[in-house]
């Protein structure tokens, strides 16, 4: 299926700042760096374009060595610099800023699939001096699709998500290998490699935990005990996998109510194929017995790529209390309240008694596979 992008580069370039583009690894970071520095507008507007990736030793060692004469007279020959992979340069933060404080009107643009990493390295010295843009896996308002085709390729976005690689794959057998590459290859090649992780597998089995787990309030003894770890280990390895582009976690909501949990969390997956890839399950949804879940992760982050793509203040959440009435999913913005309910099939649901009379002002609606569209298409 083909898709154009909502979010670009023009736009969110800056005098004083630089621009940062986050995202996981194969969500098209570099596609969108490209397509940009290949414009004519991009060529007019900066002649002299400078373009590598952090794999780039000589650009390593520049930066490492943090000399200011030796950064200047590089950055002075240029009037846009792009480096993609930005995470794996030390010192790219402090460098950044040397750049961004003596030649403002220069462009900079850094691209990186490890937030947290590459978050660090930038970290104070570029405070007030940078914008961010962070690209997911592709939403429904970016499908080059009608909404009928849109509709009978649902059970595909269910179940081998929306990468770009695997939305432009025709074959599902195809699109299962890319995915199962993409978990095995791709996805913690930066937690190996940029963090102290000592077992590999047992980060894969916490994520396993995690993807039969989609919906629900997740324990992390009962992961400890599952994968034979302590709760601290599992708690940071579910940190760096949230930093790493891999979960999204969610709290519960709480104003009013003693009753109402709001200590817990829920974990959802950024990508439906990527949850799929872990537990190695690319069964039809009528062989299945998980398509709630997969339909609530669906809807889920497809509400954070409409944020995302608007560029909307939006906080989630989910609601439930001690005697187990609950909501899905929880919407605040702007300080206005919407209770979503995530059904497959569609049907008659009424907000919970104690929703209603605690936030009595609350929006409330049910998206199942028939209405769905209506909310997230223009």
């Amino acid at each position: 299926m083909e898709f154009i992008r909502k979010q670009a580069i023009k736009g969110n370039i800056s005098p004083h700042r630089a621009l940062i583009i986050y995202g996981p690894r194969r969500v098209g970071k570099t596609t969108v760096l490209q397509s940009y520095l290949n414009t004519a507008e991009a060529k007019n507007n900066y002649p002299r374009i400078f373009s590598s990736t952090g794999d780039d030793f000589t650009l390593r060692e520049l930066f490492h060595s943090e000399k200011l004469k030796d950064i200047m007279d590089f950055a002075r020959s240029y009037d846009c610099i792009a480096i993609d992979e930005a995470q794996f340069i030390p010192s790219i933060g402090l460098g950044s800023k040397m750049i961004i404080d003596a030649f403002p009107e220069k462009a900079l643009i850094l691209t990186g699939s490890s937030s947290f990493k590459l978050s660090e390295k930038i970290g104070e010295p570029l405070t007030g001096r940078h914008f961010t843009l962070t690209l997911l896996p592709l939403s429904q308002s970016e499908m080059r699709a009608s909404r009928f085709e849109l509709k009978n390729a649902l059970s595909d976005f269910l179940i081998y998500g929306s990468y770009p690689e695997v939305l432009l794959e025709q074959d599902k057998k195809k699109k299962a290998k890319i995915l199962t590459e993409l978990v095995s290859s791709y996805l913690f090649k930066d937690v190996l490699a940029l963090e102290k992780i000592k077992s590999p597998n047992l980060l894969l089995d916490v994520v396993k935990c995690l993807a039969f787990q989609i919906g629900n309030e997740v324990s992390l003894n009962e992961i400890a005990r599952t994968v034979k770890t302590d709760v601290k280990t599992v708690d940071r390895y579910i940190d760096i996998l949230e930093k790493m582009f891999v979960v999204k976690r969610v709290r519960g909501f709480s104003r009013n109510l003693r009753n109402e949990i709001s200590k817990k969390a829920k974990y959802y997956f950024l990508d439906n194929g990527v949850r799929n890839a872990v537990i190695a399950q690319f069964n039809d949804l009528t062989l299945r017995n998980d398509v709630g879940a997969l339909w609530e992760n669906f809807i889920f982050m497809e509400l954070i790529k409409k944020s995302s793509i608007e560029g909307s203040v939006d906080s989630l959440y989910f609601w439930r209390t001690h005697t187990g009435q609950e909501i899905d999913i929880v919407k605040e913005s702007n300080g206005v309240l919407t209770a979503i309910e995530c059904k497959w099939s569609a049907k008659n649901v009424v907000p919970p008694p104690l929703w209603t009379a605690a936030y009595p002002s609350a929006s409330f609606l049910t998206l199942h596979k028939e209405n769905y569209l209506e909310y997230f298409l223009p």
